[in-house]
């Protein structure tokens, strides 16, 4: 019995070499090891494994999944097959394979503990929720409530009789699984029972949850007590705060009463009139202006929050808390000097009246202590906590639209202003870390917000080429300030310059979930303007956090399971279900494969095999329209205009985003579509009945199309509107300019014409004259459209006219446009020449036989070829343009860039002209890869020979 105790003793030891060398990345030798060892002993299953994980590293991977499916079929129940399967299938990232592999194991032993955690685990992995029988996340509502959870409940339930329940995960566990079943009374009972005392890990996490509770319970006395208990305890703790200004009203709607006799309720004394709220808020108040210390903001911001809710529901209590701007001025002097200030009291401006808002700022502008009045006529904080209090009230005027109001002139005056507010505050960090902000920041990206609103208004472009100089140099002085570089971004990116933006967005070292939330400010543009390494590198960013994603979650949910946080596991999942739905995901992911076949689909590949290596299919559509989030952040900005209509704008953006993404999305398919038909073999005269032959391939053509037609006619409508975001807005899509270019209407003519193809290729030749004359009138309106869309690419880029330097993005815009459309002419036109090649042969050979050698060619063959013809002139036009565009730029002298009217330093003109600089080169990095994708187009037209 001994002996057979120690039957795997052997195995080990045989094996161990072969672990050593895997371990040490020796895999070849490793693979020489499992071969002498299966020579002797050829069921030993694990050294076969072990000789796949060694084959899979080498590159041997069909040869290493071979190996391994030989082995798991024999369902193994021995830990070192099993784990090594396990390690081999994590790194050909086929984490359901280990599902099935540990599903076998537990069913041959049941009793094993160890193979039910990693059964769990390997569900885990896969987002297999429902069969890891955790009802958390049950896709069946209903499963879960009669089944899962109630199960769970009882299994916990025995374990809290046989006072089982040590741990405060378990607490938590027990929690989850009643809130989830609904039994919130149940709940409540365990939270403030003795098991409750066990939750100790975070602060205040009996009682937040109870305040949970109590609100689903629309328990409403123990929810104003608690708050105000809480309160009591620390006046401070805002969260606090709006459950007990929530709960008063609800009394007070419910016309609550107390009883004549003992307590309120279970959790004390209860406030239930708006008089008692006031009085309680006011005390706070007064127990900090008594304070020798430092007073705590919670009380005041509560007194402000208070008027704001008693304002909403026209109460004349409100008069009882004072005079709101009084009130407001009150906060200033006490926490003026806190840079939260300005956050503070922004939202609640709506409190003054219009007639209030100078008398306020006049109000404010008494408590900044500010010294003597210098050369400029301008009089600045000697120290930070002045310069803190000057640039809150700086910041209130904006946010109360006193800047906006000014004219031209009082623009220009403030922008001085806030220049000479901005250089005086940088002496006060000298000192200051490269990674540390410097005091007087804001006043630099206010005076840009300025100049910004002097560009929109009057269209000036010196001043936007003035904000750009003050940005880098503001960049210079903190070369770690987001705000400065976000700004930046979206400057050069409305001017159409890519270039600088790349290196702007990478020194913003966006981590984890900002890929999803700010990466459209880079993905938006980076085609669009032509430069497209960019744009396939800054898809790829994006996407490598997408796909990471998966896996990442699936790591933390595990992790969650063995540490027993299962609070955050429910998080973890709606963070991985957000992201899978998210925006940003469908349209990165559409936008790199069209960017893809733009750039390689017959230059490097043919179209039919970069379709392929893309693993695109025609027929399906794996974007979740339904579920879809838009989870771009659109506040990233710091922003002191009015967002009145914010809300708005953000709706409205989503629509235009999802309807270009659908747009884009069936182009993409019906590329796959068209490549799907050029892929089949001539079906010339022959009967197409079987099910996924062509005939299904041409339905599924036609399909997309009418639906792409669709599409556009709603999008027409939409562009229509003419909707003007903010500057600070979300950025329009390309929609209304493609739609204007005429790119997205001759892209479909394209493609319908491969369906009238397809036809020709069924007919034939003979008594086809109609459908030939039909597609050669289709060839000719294709090149006059084409030919549109350049037209509507000339003329300058970058000019200088009297001194000042104008710049047309548009027509960058549309090159790329067009360059888009003539790649999809082309592979329109390449399966018409596939088409056309055998029946010119054919055609031919009849002519021998009928020693005719005079016999017209076909009208749809002269159509071809004065096709090819045309767009060989339409590419040599387009390169000539852009050649033209090369040589003025390259020869505009910017030097002579004046910027009339101001008084600068030389410094500062420096940094302008750089930004001029990095503009001009941006367009003619633009240009010259425009014009290479162009070059490279002209090699296909030459292949287009019938």
């Amino acid at each position: 019995m001994a002996a057979r105790g120690h039957v795997q003793d052997p195995n080990d030891r045989r094996l161990r070499p072969i672990y050593d060398y895997l371990d040490n990345g020796n895999n070849k030798m490793a693979i020489q090891q499992a071969d002498k060892l299966l020579k002797k002993h050829k069921d030993l299953h694990c050294a076969k494994v072990l000789k796949a994980i060694g084959l899979q590293r080498t590159g041997k991977q069909d040869e290493a999944f071979t190996l391994a499916q030989e082995v798991a079929t024999l369902e193994p129940t021995d830990d070192n097959s099993l784990q090594a399967l396990t390690i081999l299938y994590r790194e050909m990232h086929r984490p359901e394979l280990v599902t099935k592999l540990y599903e076998a194991a537990v069913k041959k032993v049941p009793l094993s503990e160890e193979y039910h955690s990693h059964l769990f685990m390997a569900y885990a992995r896969v987002g297999e929720y429902k069969k890891m029988q955790q009802a958390i996340s049950a896709q069946d509502e209903k499963l879960a409530q009669t089944m899962f959870l109630p199960l769970a409940e009882r299994m916990v339930e025995k374990m809290v009789k046989e006072e089982k329940i040590e741990a405060e995960a378990e607490v938590q566990l027990y929690f989850m699984i009643l809130e989830r079943l609904g039994k919130c009374v149940e709940a409540l009972e365990v939270i403030r029972g003795p098991l409750g005392e066990k939750l100790t890990s975070e602060l205040q996490s009996r009682e937040n949850k109870c305040m949970m509770l109590y609100k689903r319970l629309q328990r409403w006395p123990e929810c104003n007590a608690l708050a105000h208990k809480l309160l009591l305890k620390n006046p401070d703790d805002w969260q606090f705060y709006p459950a007990y200004f929530d709960s008063l009203f609800h009394l007070v709607d419910q016309s609550w009463s107390p009883p004549e006799e003992g307590e309120h309720c279970s959790e004390g004394s209860v406030h239930h009139t708006v008089v008692e709220v006031v009085r309680f808020v006011e005390e706070r108040i007064k127990g900090e202006d008594n304070k020798e210390s430092r007073s705590l903001r919670g009380p005041y911001l509560a007194r402000l929050e208070l008027m704001h809710r008693l304002r909403e529901r026209g109460c004349p209590e409100e008069s009882l808390l004072g005079e709101p701007l009084e009130l407001m001025v009150q906060f200033f002097n006490k926490f003026g000097d806190k840079p939260c200030c300005i956050t503070d009291l922004k939202i609640y401006l709506h409190l003054l009246s219009p007639e209030q808002h100078v008398q306020f700022i006049n109000h404010l502008s008494e408590a900044v202590p500010l010294g003597n009045q210098e050369e400029e006529g301008f009089a600045f904080p000697e120290d930070t906590k002045a310069l803190q209090r000057h640039l809150c009230v700086c910041q209130l005027s904006r946010a109360l639209g006193l800047h906006h109001s000014l004219d031209v002139d009082g623009k220009l005056h403030l922008i001085t202003e806030l220049k000479a507010h901005y250089h005086h505050g940088l002496k006060f960090g000298k000192n200051a870390l490269k990674t540390e902000l410097q005091f007087s920041d804001m006043y630099c990206l206010m005076a840009a917000h300025v100049y910004i609103d002097l560009w929109t208004e009057t269209g000036d472009e010196d001043m936007m080429w003035q904000c750009l100089g003050l940005l880098q140099e503001g960049l210079s002085h903190s070369p770690s300030n987001a705000q400065f570089k976000l700004l930046l971004l979206l400057l050069y990116c409305r001017l159409g310059a890519f270039e600088p933006v790349v290196d702007l967005y990478s020194s913003l070292d966006a981590k984890h979930v900002q890929h999803d939330t700010i990466g459209f400010l880079l993905t938006r543009y980076a085609e669009s303007l032509g430069q497209f390494a960019a744009a396939s590198q800054s898809c790829n960013f994006s996407l490598r956090f997408f796909h990471s994603n998966q896996k990442d979650t699936s790591e933390y949910i595990i992790q969650a399971y063995k540490y027993g946080a299962f609070e955050k596991i429910p998080e973890f999942i709606a963070l991985r279900n957000r992201l899978n739905q998210s925006l940003h995901f469908a349209q990165v992911r559409t936008e790199r494969m069209l960017l893809d076949l733009f750039l390689e689909a017959d230059i490097v590949l043919s179209l039919e095999e970069s379709v392929k290596a893309m693993s695109l299919s025609a027929e399906e559509d794996d974007i979740p329209w339904d579920s879809m989030r838009d989870n771009r952040d659109l506040t990233v900005f710091t922003c002191w205009d009015p967002k009145d209509r914010y809300n708005e704008h953000r709706r409205q953006s989503l629509e235009e985003e999802s309807m270009w993404l659908r747009i884009r999305s069936l182009t993409l398919r019906l590329l796959a579509s068209l490549a799907a038909l050029a892929h089949m073999p001539s079906q010339q005269n022959s009967e197409i009945s079987n099910e996924n032959g062509v005939g299904d391939k041409t339905s599924i053509l036609s399909s997309l199309l009418s639906q792409l037609n669709q599409a556009l006619q709603t999008a027409a409508q939409m562009a229509e509107k003419h909707i003007q975001y903010p500057f600070l807005g979300p950025p329009s899509t390309r929609l209304v300019l493609a739609l204007s270019s005429g790119s997205c209407q001759c892209q479909a003519a394209a493609l319908q014409l491969s369906v009238h193809l397809h036809e020709l290729e069924t007919a034939g030749l003979d008594g086809s004259s109609e459908l030939q004359t039909q597609i050669c009138n289709g060839f000719k309106s294709i090149v006059v459209q084409l030919q549109e869309i350049l037209n509507k690419c000339k003329g300058d880029l970058l000019e200088m006219k009297e001194g000042k330097l104008k710049t047309q993005p548009s027509l960058l815009e549309n090159l790329v446009f067009f360059v888009e459309t003539v790649c999809i002419v082309l592979w329109m036109a390449s399966y018409c020449a596939k088409i056309l090649r055998p029946l010119k042969t054919s055609l031919q050979k009849k002519k021998k036989k009928k020693k005719d050698a005079n016999t017209a060619l076909p009208v749809v063959m002269c159509g071809f070829q004065e096709l090819t013809g045309n767009l060989q002139d339409l590419l040599t036009q387009a390169m000539e343009h852009i050649k033209g565009q090369e040589t003025a730029m390259t020869s505009l002298k910017l030097s002579t860039l004046t910027l009339e009217g101001y008084t600068q330093v030389s410094e500062e003109v420096s940094f302008t002209k750089a930004a001029t600089d990095k503009v001009q080169c941006s367009y003619l990095r633009s240009l010259q890869e425009v014009g290479d994708l162009l070059k490279k187009r002209t090699e296909t037209i030459k292949n287009l020979k019938i």
